[in-house]
């Protein structure tokens, strides 16, 4: 396997140890180790079964591994096991989001109903899970203004202020990703794990998304795992790339290192291992020779 070596030392945010998921008698997860530093944008790449659905499964607590350690470190220093939590414990306590491959958001409510239905808890919690807030105690009041606050605050990050009383089905495909990311982050994450989220998005919309996530990291600080099969948005945006190949991890570094790692290439092309090196060869003679035709 190919690794980059870094002496600098970063703090993780999600070390996940000797992770493996079997279904049946399919190994879909083998031993697969990586660690997602805070402040950073990580992604997870691989070529289609790869793996890496299956491993934020793993992390968000929609499967419990077969073997393996997730442990996400908060800011505060309070350390949380993934592996032994439900998964409304790890969006909870470990303070993790998600979103999925398929947008999943209440398409007859507006778009700012679907801001606030992600602060349902601290809602109901201020009501005391009673009647409070139909009597409007002020406990229950104060909590529905700085909901319908943060909600606000996430429709203009996410540039859909102008869409706010809309029903979310209305909304083109790109703005509706963008929702589903604002809804996540309305929760508060220290960790957001977003799952393809340029799937299907045209140039316009992928530069938006960037846009987005950039400004996440910038003004939140919340650390972003994704899963992403647009190179062009994972080598814009990415801090750090580790890449599968059934199952296994193959390469492991900033996106220079991992764009010209061989056994990349190799995964990206469908070719066996004694092939790489042919493979790199022919590559190079190519990128010659296009070089060389250029005025």
């Amino acid at each position: 396997m190919t690794f980059e070596t870094n002496t600098m030392t970063k703090d993780p945010i999600l070390k996940v140890e000797r992770l493996s998921m079997r279904f049946g008698g399919l190994m879909a997860i083998n031993d697969f180790s990586f660690e997602a530093y805070r402040g950073d944008i990580t992604a997870l790449i691989g070529p289609n079964g790869a793996g890496k659905t299956t491993v934020f499964n793993c992390i968000t607590g929609f499967y419990k591994p077969t073997m393996g350690m997730i442990t996400m470190k908060q800011k505060a220093g309070k350390e949380y096991l993934l592996e032994r939590l439900p998964d409304f414990e790890i969006t909870k306590h470990a303070k993790v989001a998600r979103t999925f491959q398929n947008i999943r958001m209440f398409s007859g409510l507006t778009v700012l109903e679907n801001l606030l239905v992600a602060q349902h808890n601290k809602l109901m919690q201020a009501s005391g899970y009673t009647v409070l807030g139909l009597l409007g105690f002020p406990a229950y009041r104060q909590a529905s203004r700085e909901a319908i606050e943060i909600a606000k605050h996430w429709l203009d990050m996410a540039s859909l202020t102008d869409r706010a009383d809309d029903p979310a089905g209305d909304l083109p495909y790109g703005a509706q990703r963008r929702l589903e990311i604002a809804r996540a982050m309305c929760t508060g994450p220290e960790l957001l794990c977003l799952d393809e989220p340029a799937a299907g998005l045209n140039p316009r919309e992928s530069a938006a998304l960037n846009e987005l996530l950039q400004a996440i990291r910038r003004d939140t600080g919340t650390s972003i795992l994704l899963i992403e099969h647009d190179m062009s948005v994972v080598m814009e945006i990415s801090d750090h790339v580790v890449v599968l190949e059934y199952g296994q991890k193959i390469s492991d570094g900033n996106p220079e290192f991992v764009k010209n790692d061989p056994r990349v290439i190799a995964a990206y092309l469908g070719v066996e291992d004694e092939e790489v090196e042919e493979v790199i060869e022919q590559i190079v003679e190519i990128e010659s020779e296009q070089g060389g035709t250029q005025p």
